[in-house]
């Protein structure tokens, strides 16, 4: 057996913040390919990234290996980020374009336990044929990755992407020159031998399958294969996307991906009463503790009860679950109100909702620093004593 070694990428977001670990394409590198969506989920999510390798970052060459023991090196970079944490052995979210989206079923398949959620993007249980793979792989060997780049500028991108966004475009296919010929010939191989095809129905965590409507070689098919395959799986059809969808929608990726993760409906759909407020129960404990909410759950009488859920269904249902703004420019935004209008109650509660939401000691400083001139020298000297205050107790809590 060769496991791989994988190089980790790190996109953004605060180790506090549940762990998304986002797989490559073939010939891309991780920060090319999926640093404008990780901007999209730092505020909900520890974004990592890993490189193939001879990819990116991954210098460094293996034998040759299948995508199963590319899935097991994945997860042991996982296991050295976790280990920062002392988190070892817990469970992420994981998203993979092609190659990154095999592996993400292999990950579910051979390490079920690991993942909570799983996004697959422009994939398949099989991809293309065996044979067109080896020789793809003997090409690039002999002539470098410089002999795929034209046909990858084909495919890679929908009609008119290149016009729209030469920056980004000329940067994956600047990644794609720069990959190792030997590393780039490893991956094709192990995609020439990846079919789980009939092992899809043993995939039980929920698994949101996008396909671009351009895509040549992961067509839709491919995806909807994919999604009626595993036991909870959706499909969704981007337009105007070709292969490499992160990069070619970065903002809906992101929307789905945090969709998906969430447990969000993916379609227009409207929600009843209860699922709103259902939906703004579980951000108020995600954001505020399960602690703080029990304590005001038990604590409400029949004089506040209603009021109470009208703040879960209104405050935390209908706003902070809005999939437009991520939590933690939410409570920037909040703490700034909260300074404004003296609500010192609320704002110490919030300066605890914000460490949890990823914001730092040092950002909630600048932040109150900058209501000093918009809102007042008073109103900030108070919100700096609370501050102080809270800030201290949950440093000493997590020491």
């Amino acid at each position: 057996m060769t496991i791989p070694q994988i190089t980790a990428v790190r996109l953004g977001g605060s180790p506090r913040l549940p762990l998304l670990v986002l797989g490559p394409s073939l010939g891309t590198s991780a920060r090319t390919l999926w640093s404008s969506t990780a901007k999209h989920l730092s505020g909900h999510f520890e974004v990592i990234a890993w490189d193939l390798p001879g990819h990116g970052t991954n210098s460094i060459v293996a034998e040759p290996f299948t995508m199963a023991e590319l899935a097991i090196g994945v997860l042991a970079m996982v296991d050295d980020v976790l280990a920062e944490r002392d988190a070892v052995d817990t469970s992420f979210v994981y998203a993979g374009d092609s190659v990154g989206g095999a592996v993400g079923l292999h990950l579910l398949l051979d390490a079920p336990q690991r993942i909570d959620s799983a996004v697959v993007l422009c994939t398949g249980a099989k991809i293309g044929e065996a044979q067109a793979w080896r020789d793809r792989a003997a090409t690039v060997r002999a002539s470098g990755t410089p002999a795929v780049l034209e046909r990858s500028a084909s495919i890679w991108f929908a009609d008119g992407f290149l016009e729209r966004d030469p920056e980004t475009g000329a940067a994956l296919l600047h990644a794609l020159q720069n990959t190792d010929a030997e590393g780039y010939a490893l991956v094709c191989e192990a995609i020439a031998g990846h079919d789980v095809r009939d092992r899809l129905a043993d995939i039980q965590q929920p698994v949101l399958a996008i396909a671009g409507r351009e895509d040549v070689p992961t067509p839709p098919a491919s995806l909807e294969e994919i999604a009626d395959g595993v036991k909870n799986g959706h499909l969704v059809v981007l337009d105007g996307v070709a292969h490499l969808a992160p990069a070619e929608q970065p903002a809906e990726v992101a929307r789905l991906i945090l969709a998906h993760a969430s447990g969000e409906p993916l379609v227009d759909e409207p929600l009843t009463v209860a699922e709103v407020r259902d939906a703004g129960m579980k951000t108020r404990r995600e954001v505020l503790g399960d602690a703080h909410v029990d304590r005001v759950t038990a604590s409400a009488t029949d004089f506040t009860t209603e009021f109470q859920e009208l703040i879960t269904q209104y405050a935390w249902g209908s706003i902070w679950t809005r999939p437009g703004l991520d939590r933690r420019s939410r409570s920037l935004i909040t703490l700034t109100a909260l300074v404004a209008r003296g609500h010192h109650e609320e704002f110490a509660m919030h300066v605890r909702a914000a460490r949890t939401n990823g914001l730092t000691n040092d950002e909630i400083r600048e932040l109150l620093l900058q209501t000093a001139i918009y809102c007042g020298v008073p109103d900030a000297n108070t919100a700096f004593r609370i501050a102080q205050e809270v800030l201290a107790k949950i440093d000493q809590e997590q020491a």
